[in-house]
């Protein structure tokens, strides 16, 4: 791509950076290269694809004296790249490392450091097309060293975009943090209301202990036959297991359907196999299909209550299967459910309770895809000079 603007310089990463491939002792599995003790950390891409995408201050291993000498030692603040399998992830490290022949280190920068990290970022589709074919992507130095970028020559210049990037997904962490935080307090509140351990104002009467058999049924779906399927919108949306996670049906039914297995806005329905995470559909008009069921809850349950309270049961039920077996869900499994049931009212305050929590959290996680979305386009601005930004001084 020419730069979009006139000063700005076409160069290459080889111009502006030094860049020397790691190394790996071998045999790479023996013990002698590996020093918990070690201040001196061992870099798999593992280890970056857990980092922040910016700084990496932690890996899972340490390498030993033995193992530095034979591979490439590099101080914090050094910035590095993966060169095969997930081939172009920079990162800049934040502790003393080694990297091994999977990486390069770029050294000697002639541009800034954070500019150079997300103009990497940017041409990772570029990298891995020059990548070597085969059973894994791979590129070697030479390919790092010639590759084409554009920088405004004004270190200045460089050092505002860079932090204006870096603004943006220090944005995002804080997001990310925060969706964390209201998880886990979601999480302890549900521990402590849905068992009775924590009482909501108001509320003191026993609860019961209640067979699912007495207050629900669960309707399995019907096997509708597949030479009626549709992707386009020819009927109702058929509800699969497979749509109950993504909360969106793709395929469409052009035969007939009886009512019975028509859904409405707010049924939980539960996948019959693999997963049994109860799930609330808000879509009405589509139909239950065979091995998805819905709960026909009676008036003394509440069905955002037990939307929360089958998450932990269902989870036991889903782990109790052996993991080469395949997990099925029957409805005697869920009918012969037990579990401590309140009050119709306090049912409902619980439920209010919690879904206040998933609210905030939803909206956090819409301003953290919108954040996402921000930081794209400003990457595809700053980073090609569409857009610039004054530099404070320059004349």
């Amino acid at each position: 791509m020419s730069p979009d603007v006139p000063d700005w310089q076409e160069t290459t990463v080889g111009a502006v950076a030094s860049v020397s491939r790691g190394a790996s002792p071998r045999p790479i599995a023996s013990v002698r290269w590996f020093d918990v003790k070690s201040d001196v950390r061992w870099v798999r891409i593992a280890d970056v694809n857990r980092s922040d995408g910016r700084t990496l201050r932690a890996t899972t291993q340490a390498i030993s004296a033995d193992g530095i000498v034979r591979s490439r030692y590099l101080k914090p603040g050094t910035l590095i790249m993966s060169i095969a399998a997930t081939v172009g992830i920079p990162v800049i490290t934040g502790v003393p490392t080694c990297i091994h022949d999977g990486f390069v280190a770029l050294e000697n920068l002639q541009v800034d450091k954070r500019f150079l990290l997300y103009l990497l970022k940017a041409s990772e589709q570029k990298l891995r097309e020059a990548g070597q074919s085969g059973s894994q992507i791979n590129v070697n130095s030479d390919i790092v060293r010639e590759l084409t970028i554009h920088i405004p020559p004004d270190r200045r210049e460089q050092d505002r975009i860079a932090s204006m990037l870096w603004d943006v997904d220090e944005l995002i962490a804080s997001l990310e943090l925060l969706i964390a935080k209201k998880q886990a307090i979601k999480q302890g509140m549900m521990q402590q209301l849905l068992t009775g351990r924590t009482r909501l104002p108001g509320f003191d009467d026993e609860w019961s202990d209640t067979k699912l058999g007495q207050v629900l049924r669960f309707q399995v779906g019907f096997p509708f036959s597949s030479r009626f399927f549709s992707s386009t919108p020819v009927g109702p949306r058929l509800v699969r297991n497979r749509d109950l996670r993504a909360g969106d049906a793709k395929i469409y039914f052009a035969g007939w359907a009886s009512a019975e297995y028509a859904l409405s806005a707010g049924d939980i329905l539960v996948g019959m196999d693999g997963d049994f995470e109860p799930v609330t559909w808000h879509e009405p008009g589509a139909l239950l299909n065979q091995r998805v069921g819905r709960l026909r809850l009676s008036e003394r349950v509440s069905g955002p209550f037990l939307s929360y309270a089958l998450i932990a049961p269902l989870k036991a039920l889903e782990n109790a299967t052996g993991a080469t077996t395949v997990k099925h869900l029957s409805h005697r499994d869920l009918e012969g459910l037990s579990m401590g049931l309140p009050g119709r009212d306090e049912q409902d305050a619980i439920a209010i309770a919690l879904a206040d929590v998933d609210a905030e959290i939803d909206m956090l996680r819409v301003r953290l895809r919108k954040t996402h979305t921000l930081k794209t386009g400003m990457m595809q601005q700053l980073l090609t000079g569409r857009t610039r930004l004054p530099v404070a001084g320059a004349s």
